[in-house]
């Protein structure tokens, strides 16, 4: 009876790292802001994207697109 008792502690510890683990990919996934960039993006599509998130100024923008282009 007590090798049955181990053997379930042991389940019950890797039941809950799997879903802890689980909980925070899901948190990871489902924050705002956490987007993924598809890795095709230009040089001038994170640029834009930078200012709309509001990371830049108007000025700056300009001043990064002029070099850019």
């Amino acid at each position: 009876m007590g090798m049955h008792w181990i053997g379930g502690g042991w389940m019950m510890i890797l039941w809950w790292i799997l879903l802890t683990a689980a909980g925070i990919g899901i948190f990871h996934w489902l924050r705002p802001g956490a987007s993924v960039s598809s890795g095709n993006d230009t040089p001038l599509d994170i640029l834009k994207k930078r200012f709309a998130r509001g990371e830049i100024d108007a000025e700056e923008f300009e001043r990064r697109k002029r070099q850019l282009l």
